[in-house]
Parts: structure tokens; sequence; C-alpha cells
């Protein structure tokens, strides 16, 4: 016998079951696939350059000497698992103001800023910002960029205006046209820009080409939102931050979205800080505490351990400067590798002109499959690669083989 009880739940239970048919398949991430058929690649040569990571001569990902020696202090040290707070660690934070604003900005009481989980964290963070503040807010972003930029800060409910920034088969930034573009832009919208060591291209702004977008910034009243991702990994950590800081501190308002996945070889610790530059500290008070709820309704404390791992190596002298050298010697083999697959070829020798972990070859889809194929080598389907994927081994197989497949007439 059906009761009045039993129908209802059964009702019930068709809804719960219908919850999901909504839902489309989704594409998977096409960068993180190359993970999965890297590892089902049984040739022991093989090369996985797309996964963003640094890797030392002889192929490895390696846990930096200063990390190791913070999380041994770490581990004696610290007493508590207990919440930080939304803000994260406080101290971390203002390490942060000060590498990414220059010396004495953690002082600046114009300066707000939060621990994030990452540099996603942080551009997601920022977009919620923007589109709190503003839900007309349109930012302007340069094409090719960061595949993930577009969903994090889009997803957001941000309006994205997309411009020309770098022309693949070129290989040069598009600068007047990229000035053409934000010529267009109304005050108080936004541009995205990378901060230094550009992904995917590698190609950055000059001190001229800098200087110019923080005038057109200041002339236009435009916000820039900086992500800032491979501090040090260009020429330096006061030479990467230096343009950026151009334009910071020409316009009235700013937001940097920074990481230190990166720099500090932490990737899966997540560590990472978003600050904003407001017009007066009261205006700045206003956007630290509407961060402060943004971020509690989409991760509420932010992990701890990478960025007191952080904190602790800055804050000791002797495990900064062991960070410091070994940051100079990352960067160094990032140059290295550079000058060695320009010397390849001619047509290759706009790579060594490039910064940071990524350059973008000259060759078309099917060019990357039959890498793949022939050769081992993986790397995303637009000609994108991890120039630090590559060990002192192979790094002459690599570029051998990307010269036989070049265009004759680049």
């Amino acid at each position: 016998m059906i009761t009045e009880g039993t129908a209802m739940a059964d009702m019930e239970q068709r809804e719960r079951a219908r919850l999901f048919e909504g839902l489309n398949p989704q594409p998977g991430d096409s960068l993180l696939a190359i993970i999965g058929m890297v590892r089902r690649d049984p040739r022991p040569d093989k090369i996985d350059l797309g996964v963003g990571v640094y890797r030392d001569a002889a192929g490895n990902t390696p846990i930096l000497r200063a990390v190791k020696k913070a999380e041994r202090i770490l581990n004696e040290t610290q007493e508590t698992k207990a919440y930080l707070g939304g803000e994260g660690d406080v101290r971390f934070v203002e390490l942060m103001k000060d590498m990414v604003f220059g010396a004495g900005a953690s002082s600046d009481p114009r300066i707000v800023g939060l621990q994030t989980p990452g540099g996603c964290g942080a551009l997601r963070l920022g977009a919620e910002l923007i589109r709190t503040a503003n839900p007309n807010a349109r930012i302007f972003v340069g094409q090719p960029t960061w595949p993930n930029h577009v969903p994090l800060i889009g997803s957001a409910g941000v309006g994205l205006v997309e411009h020309p920034y770098y022309d693949c088969e070129g290989r040069r930034v598009l600068f007047d046209e990229m000035m053409a573009a934000l010529e267009t832009a109304r005050a108080g919208d936004l541009v995205l820009l990378h901060g230094c060591c550009h992904n995917p291209a590698g190609a950055d702004l000059n001190a001229d080409q800098w200087q110019a977008v923080a005038d057109l910034v200041a002339r236009r009243g435009l916000i820039p939102f900086i992500d800032m991702a491979y501090q040090g990994l260009g020429h330096g950590l006061e030479e990467d931050a230096a343009g950026a800081r151009l334009v910071i501190a020409a316009a009235d308002q700013a937001l940097v979205a920074h990481s230190n996945d990166k720099n500090f070889g932490v990737y899966r610790d997540r560590v990472g800080s978003l600050h904003v530059k407001a017009a007066d500290e009261s205006q700045a008070q206003t956007v630290y505490s509407n961060l402060m709820v943004i971020a509690r309704t989409i991760w509420s404390m932010p992990p701890d351990h990478g960025a007191a791992v952080v904190r602790i190596i800055l804050d000791t002298p002797e495990l900064a400067a062991d960070w410091h050298a070994e940051l100079a010697e990352m960067c160094a083999r990032i140059r290295s590798l550079r000058a060695r697959i320009a010397g390849f070829d001619p047509r290759l020798a706009y790579i060594n002109e490039q910064n940071g972990m990524f350059s973008i070859l000259p060759i078309g889809g099917a060019a990357v499959a039959d890498l793949r194929e022939k050769e081992g080598i993986y790397m995303a389907n637009s000609g994108r690669f991890n120039v630090a994927g590559l060990s002192d081994d192979n790094v002459e197989r690599f570029a051998r083989a990307v010269v036989a497949r070049l265009p004759e007439n680049l």
C-alpha cells in the first residue's frame, strides 16, 4: 500500500536522481592532459615540457635547501595547527608587500593584502573584488595569455576585452597594437599585465615600453591588475619587478596577484598573496574588509605551511641568503638553457631574448603531434614549451628535433 509519505519520498528520490541530468560533459584541461600522456609513454628518454615546473640539470624538480631547513625549524617550533585567521600569515603578507612593491612598502597604509592559495587564489580573489566593486567592470587581456586567466577572472563575472600582445609567427611583442587597444579603454577599466616572464610567450615589455604603459595608465585613469608569478626567474627579484612598479606608482589604484610557488619551489603548497593599492588609507581599509568577506566565502582560511616556510626563510638571514643564491642559480640555468637552444639555429635566436620558463615555438599543431609521436617530446598544442623542463642531457636532442620541423621561410 502506497501511503502519502511513501509517495512523497519517491518524488524526492526522483528529484535527486534528476539533479545532475542538466550537466554537460566538459573538455579536459589540455595542459593537464599532457601529464597523463607523459605517464603513459613507456619511452625512457621522453621529455615533458608541458607542466610549468623548474627542473635542475638532472631533470629533477628539487626541494630547495632553504625550504628544507625552514621546514625543519617549523616542525620543531610550531606549537599549534589552529587557524591563523582569514588574512593568513600576517608577517608573510608584509614580507610579500616589500618583495612586490619595493623596500618599505609594508608600511604604506594605501596597500593592503591577504595570503591566498597560490597565484590562482589571488587572481580569483581579485576578480571577485572587482565584480563586487563594479559589476560593469571590464578588464583588457592581451593575447595570448595564460589559458587559466580567462576562466579564473571571467567566471567571476568580470567583462573581458581581448587585445593583441604577441605575434607567435613573427616572434615579437605587438606593442603598438596593444597600446592602440588600451587607448580605447574607459577610465576605471582594468588592464591585466604579466609582471615578468610572460606565460606563455616569455616575451616581456622592455623598460621604455613599461614606462609608456605607466604613462597611459595615469593619463586614462586605468587600473592595472598585475600577475606576478615568476619574480626572480627572469633577471632577478628587483629587475623583474621594475616595470610593474612603474605602472603601480603611476596608478591611483592597482591589484597585484603574487605567487611564491615557482621562486621558492613550493608548487604543491600553493603559496600566494593578493595586494591592493587604494587611493588613500580610508579606501584601503574598506577594500581590506571586502577582501576578508570574499575570502571567507571562497576558502575561509588559507593553508599555513608553505607561507610559514617562506616567512621563516625571509626572516632568517642565513636562510634568506641561501635562498637568494639558489634563486640566482635557477635564473642563471634558465638563461643558459635559452642561450643553448637559440644557438642551434638562427630561427630560434629569439628564445635567448625572452625571459622565464616559457616560450612559444613557431610550429603548427601537426609538428607538435609529430614531436610527441616520433620523439617523445611533449608540449602544448600551441607550441608553448617549458624551457626549464629541459635537462642538460636532453636539450640538444630537443633542439635538433625542433629545428628539423621549423618552417624554412621563417
